[in-house]
């Protein structure tokens, strides 16, 4: 299988903006055993901008855009250097990827990112993408991972996009608030009752709420590729996801 794994920044450092590194070091030893059984792993992180706020001992996320900017330049050195040593301890090697939306939008940009990735793949790399919050400017206003997450697991035709949040996956109801919300296992097609489910961004270091993964499961589906939402604090749960068996919500992708 061609697995797309996509990390939230609540999933990958504390509420102080600081890494959670066991959590991390977790999530890299399970994608680095899922390779090992076969599969090709793309691995979209966020967390660049989070991390740089820890670095830097800053006592919130920035709101401007070049703060964010500075805060993503100094976070992204330090997500990649420990992706790059704790891969390396599997015998793995890490390829940084930073798009941009005109990246994506541009017909011959988007074509070479296609065929470096299935290059980086072949080579048996572990690709890490992100967007570039270095120069990016309406993408941190208004972008988030999930919805790159699903547009790189289309590129590459991925078999599988998996979004591991703070969250179990999509409820009939705003769980924080509402004991009673259930959590819905499957959903087969995404209609406007679905879409009404979603609640608003629910981490202050995160950019993305249900409303995105939502967005992201309809460019991910349409495209053929199934997708799961789970909750990201226990990695090992990605062995089951990658199983078939029952984890969070999985949507259903649209088979010609």
């Amino acid at each position: 299988m061609r697995i797309v794994v996509k990390v939230g920044s609540s999933t990958l450092s504390y509420p102080t903006g600081r890494m959670n590194i066991r959590r991390v070091e977790s999530l890299v030893r399970v994608l680095s055993d899922i390779k090992n059984a076969g599969h090709e792993v793309i691995f979209v992180s966020s967390g660049a901008i989070a991390m740089g706020v820890g670095k830097l001992g800053l006592s919130k996320r920035p709101e401007d855009i070049p703060g964010k900017q500075a805060a993503a330049a100094v976070g992204q050195c330090e997500l990649m250097y420990t992706y790059d040593k704790l891969f390396s301890e599997y015998n793995y090697t890490v390829a940084q990827i930073l798009l941009t939306a005109a990246d994506i939008e541009d017909e011959r940009r988007h074509e070479n990112f296609k065929n470096t990735m299935l290059r980086l793949l072949e080579i048996g790399a572990v690709p890490v993408v992100n967007e570039n919050d270095t120069v990016a400017t309406e993408e941190i206003v208004i972008g988030d991972n999930d919805t790159l997450a699903a547009v790189v697991a289309a590129s590459v035709s991925a078999d599988l996009l998996i979004l591991m949040s703070d969250i179990e996956g999509l409820y009939t109801a705003d769980p924080r608030r509402d004991d009673r919300a259930e959590l819905i296992e499957t959903v087969e097609r995404l209609t406007p009752e679905i879409f009404e489910l979603a609640g608003e961004s629910g981490s202050a270091l995160g950019t993305g709420g249900m409303k995105t993964k939502l967005h992201a499961a309809k460019i991910a589906t349409e495209a053929g590729v199934d997708m799961i939402i789970m909750n990201g604090s226990k990695p090992e749960r990605l062995y089951d996801a990658v199983e078939g068996k029952s984890v969070g919500t999985r949507f259903a992708g649209r088979r010609i």
